[in-house]
């Protein structure tokens, strides 16, 4: 799985920030939840049109955006 095949950026959607499938849930939501301590099955129940691939797609993303990032500044 790629996370090319689930984040999507659009200009007039929630402010350019990439979010899952075309949704108005961004990887930043996703990465908040996690990191407010919820677990992937809570976040699956309260957003049922999230999957499982979305939560992993989001954290591949943000994986990504860091690896770029640093090498970027080496």
């Amino acid at each position: 799985m790629s996370y090319l095949d689930r984040i999507t950026i659009e200009a007039g959607k929630r402010g350019g920030k990439p979010c899952i499938r075309g949704q108005r849930i961004t990887v930043y939501d996703i990465l908040s939840y996690l990191a407010s301590g919820m677990t992937q099955e809570q976040i699956l129940e309260d957003f049922p049109s999230l999957s499982k691939e979305d939560i992993l797609a989001s954290l591949e993303y943000a994986a990504e955006r860091e690896r770029v990032t640093v090498t970027a500044s080496a």
